[in-house]
């Protein structure tokens, strides 16, 4: 059964989708606002975690935060029931971003001075997330030299200042130091997510699972959800390219403002690569495509016999092959999901398949299938990298980063 392809090109303007936002509230009367930067945050598609300083819970509370976000508020360092598991670390580790909004000037300094005496401060240091920070402080504070000197030191960590805007201030005075409005600080964090690395780059990503069909109701398949390879899709659309994603049957919504091609087999997913790949600079291929296909598919449902039933079966196109031995290939990258000698498999396709990296994954025992997390040994000719345990949307940033340092190294040669 032969199924036509589909293609759509969305744009819903939700620019955080599956991006995971940590945001910490300090003390001041301006954390009236975080409620409203929580669900602008939530509308934009982010999943949100709220920390809170104590301060900040005598101006809003962790009651309303939690009903925004619709996750539990934490407010403690030394909370038993969390540190049992290491909780802080877990919230520093799960976060794509940290944004403190409001940042006061009390804990600007504390961090500047690399104290972490509460949760918040502590996740600002054990994280590996970029640390965005919205000020909001009477105006003398603000331009006192001590909270510039710590501004400057925290800008020299490469931490992000979103602010503070100028206006009318709570206290009467007019001058510098306002919290930037909910919509500003969404914009600055949605635009902290993309780069210029692949601009005028075109970019093809295969991903989810193939169907072949026995009969009209019966299907050979595997577990794939396809969420790795939508999550690369969206990767390389941050990194600035122009992207195309040939997707088999998922239960995932398109990602914004990339076209995407729906397929169902093998060979319809052959018929939308082959047609355009010629055309792009950079082929992935984090499609799970089916090995096999019947012979000969049934055009009515075949009914159960108590003998049983015999398929007869031959080996689907290799797409990944067919791309990597074209005249001019594009820099093409594999995927291999391995249930055991990872590494030997993984540098065997490399070779075999004449590809520029391949990134390989152990599937199995709850592992890489049925997940939102993965990790990633990544191989190329001449080197490797361990991609550890993270949500697939951040494990799919760092895969491209190094698929940009290689491909702009390829192109130097």
């Amino acid at each position: 059964m032969i199924l036509p392809c589909d293609i759509r090109y969305t744009d819903s303007m939700q620019s955080l989708v599956n991006k995971r936002i940590l945001l910490g509230i300090t003390g001041g009367v301006a954390a009236y606002k975080s409620a409203e930067l929580t669900r602008r945050l939530r509308d934009q598609g982010a999943t949100v975690r709220v920390v809170m300083t104590p301060a900040a819970t005598e101006f809003i509370t962790p009651l309303t935060l939690q009903a925004l976000s619709g996750n539990p508020v934490h407010t403690e360092l030394l909370d038993h029931n969390a540190e049992a598991a290491m909780g802080h670390i877990e919230l520093a580790r799960w976060a794509d971003r940290v944004v403190v909004a409001p940042a006061s000037a009390n804990f600007i300094a504390r961090l500047g001075n690399g104290l972490a005496d509460d949760l918040l401060s502590t996740l600002c240091l054990a994280t590996n997330a970029p640390l965005l920070i919205a000020p909001a402080m009477n105006r003398q504070m603000w331009l006192n030299p001590a909270t510039q000197e710590n501004i400057s030191r925290l800008q020299a960590r490469k931490t992000t200042l979103l602010g503070p805007a100028a206006g009318d201030q709570a206290c009467g005075e007019t001058g510098p130091g306002r919290l930037l409005e909910p919509d500003e600080i969404v914009q600055a964090i949605a635009a902290s997510f993309k780069t210029d690395q692949l601009a005028g780059t075109r970019v093809m990503v295969t991903a989810g699972p193939t169907r072949e069909f026995i009969d009209p109701v019966r299907y050979l398949s595997n577990r794939s959800s396809g969420r790795m390879g939508y999550a690369v899709a969206r990767a390389a659309m941050e990194s600035g390219a122009d992207v195309m994603l040939v997707s088999g049957p998922v239960a995932l919504e398109p990602p914004d403002r990339i076209q995407v091609v729906e397929v169902v087999s093998a060979r319809q997913m052959r018929e939308a690569v082959l047609a355009d790949v010629s055309l792009f600079d950079i082929f992935i291929s984090a499609a799970a495509v089916a090995d096999y296909r019947c012979v000969e598919t049934a055009g009515q449902k075949i009914k159960k016999e108590d003998a049983g039933m015999a398929l007869q079966l031959k080996k689907t196109p290799d797409i990944l092959f067919e791309v990597s031995s074209l005249s001019s290939p594009p820099f093409t990258v594999g995927f291999a999901a391995e249930t055991e000698s990872l590494a030997a498999n993984a540098k065997q396709k490399l070779m075999n398949k004449k590809l520029d990296m391949i990134a390989a994954n152990q599937v199995g025992d709850g592992v890489g299938f049925d997940s939102e997390f993965n990790a990633l040994d990544v191989y190329w000719p001449g080197g490797s990298q361990f991609l550890e345990t993270a949500p697939k949307e951040k494990l799919a940033r760092q895969l491209m980063e190094l698929i940009v340092k290689r491909y702009r190294e390829k192109e130097e040669v």
